[in-house]
């Protein structure tokens, strides 16, 4: 990997040499880290004055009285209170970025849909100009459900600054490198690796290495936390120890900048007159992470069957039906495959849910053409789906033996709320008119004779 220096002005706490260089390890852990030595109070979260003539302030991620293994909470010590890095807003036009409920009438969003990668262009793009959203879902006024965007940035925002007050964003990256510069610090993105960038959070994207393209799950929900492992035990799936917390990190900058905002499906900015990147130390529970897909250990048959995909889910946002999403980020990755007398790849079927998938590299089994790197699809809920014919022959004529399934990481935004598409998706991204076609060389194999045909 390409090591970039920081920003200038930004000032990083010291971190150990090694695999978690500016970064602390671990899941919904209770960390703390300075940028300057004595900066983060100790024993006390507000004193009657801080050192270095800091500014106390709380970020809380849940309702103060969430129950005590739910509350998220961060106490951040800063040059200056947020109160300081906003103003008179003026709302602005997004016209990519859209938000739940957002329905069509002239879109059809009942049918399976695939799409290849989104082009880039020659229009410069920052990450908020090149977001692009393909699907709604659930109402963002009452925090249920998600969008899912595909993103086309060239450029670094330039003393520009963002936050979203609707959701947090799970950034999945499938080309180029990006920085996230954060309140809590600074976040280094590139293809096989996931974000999670809470809502409410303040940060500047810049391109490391261009042009960047990816995908990015916008949660209005509760928040993603790691799937409950049951019989399975401790280990195995995602593990905690492998997510990465940013170290403190802060700009003290008098310059002109713009704040913008997502608010209840609106955009608005303001004009400030420093970088509001200044957080100088900080402790608590809610802070931005990165994840290594390459790190997820996915668990399977070992005798016979194909276990339900929820197997593969490496993060879950709760709703209040237990065991039902809002949504699942499932993760379908390289692995061995040994399950005797078993039709491998994923079985037709119809779900409650709705599935969005992705292409990060490589090809999925269950789809050996069309579903390219970069590329989409949806299977909208109750909408039958499954293998393609060439996919459903192999797989059921093949000698079986243990088989590596190599060079392959797609994934899925699964939610219990319909998606529906957005116009972009539905008429400007590269959508395979002749994806539903893919079925119609499946046979009737029906002859009325017993035996296995």
């Amino acid at each position: 990997m390409t090591r970039h220096d920081l920003p200038q002005g930004m000032v990083r706490a010291p971190s150990h040499s090694g695999p978690h260089e500016g970064y602390m390890p671990g899941f919904g852990n209770d960390f703390e880290t300075e940028a300057l030595p004595g900066a983060l109070p100790q024993g006390m979260n507000s004193p009657q004055k801080c050192n270095y003539g800091l500014y106390g302030e709380q970020l809380s991620g849940t309702a103060f009285t969430a129950p005590s293994h739910q509350n998220e909470r961060t106490w951040c010590y800063r040059i200056r209170p947020s109160v300081k890095h906003s103003g008179r807003f003026t709302k602005i036009d997004m016209p990519y970025w859209k938000s739940a409920p957002y329905v069509d009438p002239d879109v059809i969003s009942l049918g399976q849909y695939r799409w290849d990668p989104v082009p880039h262009s020659d229009q410069p793009l920052t990450w908020l100009t090149g977001m692009r959203t393909m699907t709604t879902a659930g109402d963002v006024n009452t925090q249920v459900g998600m969008a899912s965007h595909i993103y086309l940035v060239t450029e670094s925002m330039k003393d520009a600054y963002f936050f979203s007050a609707d959701s947090e964003l799970l950034v999945v990256p499938q080309e180029g490198r990006l920085r996230f510069c954060t309140e809590l610090g600074v976040i280094d993105l590139e293809p096989k690796e996931i974000a999670i960038i809470p809502r409410g959070l303040v940060y500047r994207v810049e391109v490391l290495e261009g042009p960047c393209r990816g995908f990015v799950c916008e949660n209005y929900g509760q928040k993603f936390e790691l799937p409950g492992r049951g019989p399975i035990g401790a280990n195995c799936m995602a593990n905690r120890r492998d997510f990465k917390a940013p170290v403190a990190a802060f700009e003290d900058r008098e310059t002109p900048s713009t704040l913008t905002i997502k608010w209840c499906g609106q955009f608005h900015e303001c004009q400030i007159g420093h970088s509001p990147l200044d957080v100088v130390a900080w402790h608590g529970n809610y802070a931005p992470v990165k994840y290594d897909l390459r790190t997820y250990c996915p668990v399977g048959a070992i005798l016979f069957d194909h276990p339900d995909p929820s197997i593969f889910t490496v993060l879950t946002a709760p709703s209040g039906v237990p065991g039902t999403a809002n949504i699942d980020f499932v993760l379908f990755r390289e692995r061995w495959m040994v399950a005797e007398n078993t039709f491998r790849p994923p079985w037709y079927h119809k779900n409650i849910m709705s599935e969005l998938m992705g292409n990060i590299y490589g090809q999925y089994d269950a789809k050996p053409q069309g579903f390219v790197p970069g590329g989409m699809s949806l299977h909208n809920m109750m909408l039958p789906h499954g293998p393609d014919n060439n996919a459903f022959e192999g797989a059921s004529n093949a000698t079986l033996q243990a088989e590596k399934l190599d060079n392959t990481m797609s994934f899925m935004f699964e939610t219990r709320f319909p998606q529906h598409l957005t116009p972009f998706a539905a008429n400007e991204a590269p959508l395979q008119d002749d994806y539903i076609d893919c079925w119609d060389s499946l046979e009737k194999k029906f002859d009325g004779t017993p035996g296995v045909k």
